[in-house]
């Protein structure tokens, strides 16, 4: 059992009803490509194509994709319509990149490796601060010990909105205010996490600096001053995208992993778009897998990511 699974009660019911819009949205264009045709074809894999495309899984990853089902088409003479479904979800569900959960049975009072440090990166407006309200939340509930740090101090809403989450979700935040070092931040949340023997330290930071390099010397900074108390830290460098916005969502994702080592992804607000396949192609794309989406607004609908339950929700009929 892992460490979330203590609030895995309805999340098959939450992830169905959160995936509804790009479903929809996908099944019918789908629907409309295979229509009176009895079997997959040159001009059926020209209209799945496009159907991918319109549903943000992006250029590079459709062609994979289409690619992919050609060699099995070309293979096996003759695949019908009835069969493309299930090619379409094997060849999406290879393509996700399997994210290991395996360390969060490390993560407890009888673990040596603590706290483990998540910094958390994203733009403004993403649902970063939600994200991690979200995500102290459920570690709290799986009986961890969480601190918050809020080391995005060049916006005063930040770390207003921080202080609201770790109130929500009722554990301690490390707080200097606004245009405090956010580095001096990050490095006195570790210091007690250490102290006081938290077993997750949660590290918020600046969604967007003057330009690149400011940001890329930010938190390249803030990780410095952290492994001088803990080598391995952050163990996680988690980017939070908003799925609603698309493309520009995979634009972001470039440049955060120019910008530094992203290791987890979080996609939030699938629940509100139609645009969910996004998350097939950032995955598949940036060779970084997502380990949390957002499929709510309540502060359990955080859920860990689960490439076959994904799929099998988005292909659900």
């Amino acid at each position: 059992m892992g460490v979330f699974d203590v609030f895995s009660k309805n999340k098959e019911e939450k992830l169905e009803q959160g995936l509804s819009k790009t479903r929809n949205s996908f099944f019918s264009k789908l629907s409309k490509a295979v229509a009176g045709k009895s079997k997959v074809n040159a001009e059926t894999l020209d209209e799945l194509e496009q159907v991918l495309i319109e549903s943000d899984v992006g250029v590079e990853t459709t062609i994979k994709i289409i690619e992919k089902i050609e060699e099995r088409v070309a293979k096996d003479k003759y695949i019908n319509t009835e069969e493309l479904n299930l090619l379409l979800k094997e060849e999406i569900i290879d393509l996700l990149v399997e994210s290991k959960t395996e360390y969060f049975s490390n993560i407890g009072p009888e673990s040596t490796n603590k706290p483990f440090v998540i910094m958390v990166v994203g733009v403004n407006g993403v649902g970063k601060t939600t994200t991690i309200g979200k995500l102290a939340h459920k570690f709290k509930a799986a009986n961890k010990k969480v601190i918050l740090g809020a080391a995005d101090t060049f916006r005063a809403a930040a770390v207003d909105q921080l202080t609201i989450w770790s109130e929500r979700a009722g554990v301690p935040l490390v707080s200097k205010g606004m245009n405090a070092d956010p580095a001096a931040v990050a490095y006195e949340t570790l210091e007690k996490a250490i102290k006081d023997n938290y077993d997750v330290a949660i590290i918020d930071t600046a969604g967007r600096l003057h330009n690149k390099v400011n940001l890329m010397n930010e938190l390249s900074k803030i990780k410095r001053v952290m492994k001088k108390l803990i080598d391995e830290a952050p163990q996680e460098i988690l980017l939070v995208l908003d799925g609603s916005t698309g493309q520009n969502a995979f634009q972001q994702a470039k440049q955060f992993t120019e910008t530094t080592e992203i290791n987890a992804l979080a996609v939030t607000k699938l629940d509100g778009t139609a645009k969910g396949g996004v998350v097939i192609g950032i995955s598949d794309q940036l060779k970084v897998p997502v380990k949390y989406i957002g499929v709510g607004e309540k502060i359990e609908d955080l859920q860990i990511f689960d490439r076959v339950a994904f799929v099998e929700k988005l292909f659900l009929k």
